[in-house]
């Protein structure tokens, strides 16, 4: 089980993953040894709530497919058990991301006297690169 929060958790059986063999460095053992971790998570298919779902599949994501299938690759540690725990984690993080509701922004607009302040200050600097020219006779 994932836990994502106290009321949410993904059952291990919606998860699939697979070690494939990692990229990069590592000398022979990484011609060996498959430490890297495939997690992929069917967003539509899961029995996640609703909210979450839609807030997913609604993220503009590289790791989203257009079936609504997360995919994850982690290859960042030389072994299976702490790839795989790194995946889950990075899991939990997408989805716990996609919850966050963020705050609508209210436009603003500069006072009256700060728009003048602005103009006035351009005027003054205008003024002195004026006088930065060619002295004549």
């Amino acid at each position: 089980m994932l836990k994502i929060s106290n009321n949410v958790t993904i059952p291990e059986a919606e998860i699939e993953w697979h070690a494939i063999r990692a990229q990069g460095a590592g000398g022979q053992n990484v011609n060996k040894v498959s430490s890297a971790i495939h997690l992929r998570f069917d967003v539509r298919a899961s029995t996640l709530p609703e909210f979450y779902k839609e807030r997913l599949l609604a993220l503009a994501d590289q790791r989203i497919t257009a079936d609504g299938v997360i995919v994850i690759k982690a290859q960042r540690y030389r072994t299976q058990e702490k790839n795989l725990d790194d995946a889950l984690q990075r899991l939990r993080a997408l989805i716990l991301d996609a919850t966050v509701v963020h705050k609508k922004r209210k436009p603003t607009r500069p006072s009256k006297s700060a728009r003048n302040k602005r103009m006035d200050k351009k005027t003054r600097h205008g003024q002195t690169k004026a006088l930065r020219g060619k002295v004549r006779p």
